[in-house]
This record gives C-alpha cells, sequence and structure tokens, in this order.
C-alpha cells in the first residue's frame, strides 16, 4: 500500500467553489483547485487497491493509483505522464466528468472516495502551469488521410491518436469553434473555452487540420469527403433531444435545453443574440440531470424572476456515497446542487401533465408522484407559473442525414457497428454518435478505440 494510514489519517474535504452569492454575476469558472499540499495528503487516502476497482469504473481505464500516489510523492511531472497515458485530456474531465471511478472507489464502500477528479484536475493544472503539456508530434507521415466528422471529445481523440500515428488528420466541425457540445452546451462557469482551444491549438501544432463552419453533407459533398481520405470517422454526437408529449406542448415559450443553452454560449462569447432568454421570466426545468442543472444555473445568470426544477424521481437519500448506493452501484446523486446553492427550487417525485396559456405558455399543471417504477399520482396536482420551459430530458440519438448520405444503415439510438467499423467499407462512427448519449469520459475512450479500428483498417489495407 502506498501509505497505509493515509485512508484512516486523512479524511476527505470537499472540492472548492467560487462563492454561489457572487458567481451568479459573471459566467467564470465556478470551481477551483485545492493548494499542492492539499492535494498530496488527499493522495495519501489512495489504498494501492490489489484489484483497484477505480479502473473498472472509468471508461478510459486511467492509471488512478498511480498518479495519486506520485502526487503524494511530489512527482507532479511523472504524474501528469501517467495521466496521458490514458486520457488525452484530463482537463474537460477534471471539470467535468462525474467521475464514476469515485463511485467505484474500495473506501466508498464504507467512507468518502478517495477525491479522484480533482486530484487530476490539480495534476493538469499543474502540467500547463509548468510548460510540461506539449503537442503529441509523430515522427513521420503515413501515406493514408483520415477525415474525422465533428470536434467533440470523441472526435479530438480519436484525431489526436491517429495523427501521433502518422495519418494526416483533418477535423470537420459545422460550427464556428471546437468542441461539440462542450463548447456550445456546457456553459462556461462549468468549463470556460479557452480551455478547449488551448488543447486544440497543441493539435494543430502537432499537424491536425481543422475546418469549422463546414456542414459535411452540404457544403462539402459526402463524394467530396470520400475522394479526400482512406478513412472517415463519423464523431457527431447524438443531438436529436428528446421532446415532451403533453397537452400545450406547442405553446411559444417551451423550448428543449440545448436550444437555450447553445444560444446562451453564443451569447456569452458575443457572437449572436440570442433568441430565448430567461430574464425577468418564471423559469420551469422539467429534468433531474447534469443538463438541467445547467439551465437552471443559467437561468439565474440571467436574472430571471423565479427558477423551479422538476424531477420525476424522489430525492436521493443523502449526500455521501455510501448513502445513495450499495457499493459497487453508481450512486444516484443530484446533479443540480451546485445550481439550486445559487438559488432556485427544486420540486422532486413531480411529473408536468399539461401547460397552459393564451398564445404563450403561462403555467405548468402537474402531480406529485410515488416512487419509481409506478409513479402513480398521490392526488396533490400543483400549478406553477412559467412563462419559460426548458425540456431537459435526454436525447434519443444521432442526427441521420449524413450517415445515410453516406450508406450507413442500422441507426438507432446510435450508428450500428462492428469494432467501430458501419456497413459502409471505410466509413467508421464513434462517441455518442455510435452508442448513444454518454459521458464525457466514454466519448474520449470511444475516440480512442475507434482509431486503434482505423489503424488496423488502413495497415490491412
Amino acid at each position: 500500500m502506498a501509505d497505509p494510514r493515509g485512508f484512516l489519517e486523512v479524511e476527505r474535504i470537499e472540492p472548492p467553489e467560487r462563492d454561489p452569492r457572487t458567481r451568479t454575476k459573471d459566467h467564470h469558472e465556478i470551481f477551483l483547485t485545492l493548494k499542492a499540499e492539499q492535494l498530496r495528503d488527499q493522495g495519501r487516502r489512495c489504498m494501492d487497491c490489489g484489484v483497484p476497482f477505480c479502473h473498472n469504473g472509468c471508461p478510459l481505464g486511467n492509471l488512478i493509483p498511480e498518479w495519486n500516489d506520485l502526487v503524494r510523492r511530489d512527482e507532479w511531472e511523472l504524474a501528469l505522464e501517467r495521466l496521458h497515458e490514458t486520457n488525452n485530456f484530463p482537463e474537460f474531465t477534471g471539470l467535468i466528468c462525474p467521475a464514476p471511478c469515485e463511485a467505484a472507489c474500495v473506501l466508498a464502500i464504507n467512507d468518502d472516495p478517495v477525491m479522484i477528479k480533482q486530484l487530476e484536475w490539480g495534476i493538469i493544472q499543474r502540467g500547463f502551469r509548468e510548460g510540461w503539456v506539449r503537442p503529441k508530434t509523430p515522427i513521420g507521415r503515413s501515406p493514408w488521410s483520415v477525415g474525422v466528422v465533428g470536434s467533440g471529445p470523441a472526435g479530438l481523440a480519436a484525431a489526436e491518436e491517429l495523427n501521433v500515428l502518422g495519418h494526416r488528420v483533418v477535423v470537420y466541425e459545422r460550427d464556428e469553434g471546437p468542441g461539440g457540445l462542450i463548447r456550445l452546451g456546457v456553459p462556461d462557469f462549468k468549463l470556460e473555452k479557452w480551455i478547449i482551444d488551448r488543447r486544440v491549438a497543441l493539435l494543430e501544432e502537432a499537424g491536425i487540420e481543422f475546418v469549422y463552419g463546414c456542414d459535411v453533407g452540404g457544403t462539402l459533398s459526402v463524394d467530396e469527403l470520400r475522394a479526400r481520405h482512406d478513412a472517415v470517422v463519423l464523431a457527431t454526437g447524438s443531438r436529436i433531444e428528446r421532446g415532451i408529449d403533453l397537452p400545450g406542448h406547442d405553446l411559444p415559450g417551451i423550448h428543449t435545453a440545448m436550444s437555450y443553452l447553445v444560444q446562451r454560449n453564443r451569447d456569452v462569447a458575443r457572437i449572436a443574440q440570442p433568441t430565448i432568454t430567461a430574464a425577468g421570466k418564471h423559469v420551469v426545468v422539467i429534468g433531474g440531470g447534469d443538463t438541467a442543472a445547467d439551465c437552471v444555473a443559467s437561468a439565474h445568470r440571467e436574472g430571471a424572476r423565479s427558477v423551479t426544477q422538476l424531477d420525476i424521481y424522489p430525492p436521493p437519500a443523502g449526500k455521501k456515497y455510501r448513502e445513495l448506493a450499495q457499493w459497487p452501484d453508481f450512486p444516484k446523486r443530484m446533479w443540480s446542487t451546485y445550481a439550486l446553492d445559487e438559488g432556485g427550487t427544486r420540486r422532486s417525485s413531480f411529473n408536468a401533465t399539461a401547460f397552459t396559456g393564451d398564445g404563450h405558455v403561462a403555467a405548468l399543471i402537474g402531480d406529485h408522484v410515488s416512487d419509481p417504477p409506478d409513479f402513480t399520482p398521490t392526488g396533490e396536482t400543483l400549478e406553477l407559473p412559467a412563462d419559460l420551459v426548458l425540456i431537459a430530458i435526454g436525447f434519443t440519438g444521432p442526427e441521420r442525414e449524413l450517415p445515410e448520405a453516406l450508406g450507413v444503415t442500422g441507426i438507432a439510438r446510435g450508428i450500428e457497428t462492428t469494432d467501430y467499423a458501419t456497413n459502409v467499407d471505410g466509413v467508421f462512427a464513434a462517441g455518442d454518435a455510435r452508442r448513444g448519449q454518454s459521458l464525457i469520459v466514454t466519448a474520449i475512450a470511444e475516440g480512442r478505440g475507434c482509431s486503434r479500428a482505423v489503424q488496423r483498417y488502413l495497415s490491412a489495407s
């Protein structure tokens, strides 16, 4: 064991955040970094388990016990090397990954888990500060070219891995900048966009070409795409949002979460003026996940008159991991905590049943319900004022136009593949486009896995 008494002598501390009473006045990062000596202490808590379940909990298989102990020993540069061996973008996951590794930590059986996510964030922050993070340039170039469609975490990871192997890689992005939904869907106060740009600058320095504002299948035909490249990776994400079919759902003022968040991010970046605004309105957000919380927090920053979040599920049983689930099951946590710390209310065990209004949504009607799986109405009906309703209940799958134009079949929640390969020769899929909506850490793992499949295909050809 790295430190046989660390987990007995050191308690987990809460990751630092900016004061909720003041941070709603701007859009800057709300998460802070612990001091080096605090991170070293937290690294002591890692037991270096004989069977490290955190590896299994992390889709990337991060070498967590290794870099935990390296932080404890104050060997930060080596910790960064271990971190980058499995994770292309720890600055993204260190901020917005829900940390399934912590739920899998053996300490979570009867104690608070090791604060793996905060250690990861501290390592990569130190790495950039010290100048240790450098572009991964290939030692030579192969004769092959790969086109990656989509610059989200899966596309970026696939592009970097293929470029390191020496292939000429071009990333096509239809939006105005790189990142996919981590640029346009995740608010700046959770991930400032200069963090994405800093990493992409390294990818460009390593030789990857980025083309923005390029609608593949539109401004760039699929025939031209295939003619340019020996292989194509579809990493377009899962962008079709799930709607809500209730009486009055077509009233003006009811929008999907991403319609709102994308406009907010472009407004904060001073790219475009929003047509959807929460300023001065009674806002109701339907959904209990991270995206719903981001809507709540964004509405606070716009100066909403009131913000209410609705979740059909009951509230979690507590805050500590051991109170929320039997290890090693992933705990149901209240993702909206950070947003509710800033204001607003949350109604759990509440099911929306209808929207009302005269030419524009004015109220939402719903019932309190019993616990799952029945969700039986309890007889208590409530009407909430609602000038703006945001639907944040997930995604149904990838957009179909591009894969179908390429001849890809088997598209449901994701694109059907065999070892990342679609039914079309030379066309691969990765990330949410392949498996449906998932975590950022899963997307990076998908991009890395897809790059290996593309390499096998090109080598065989």
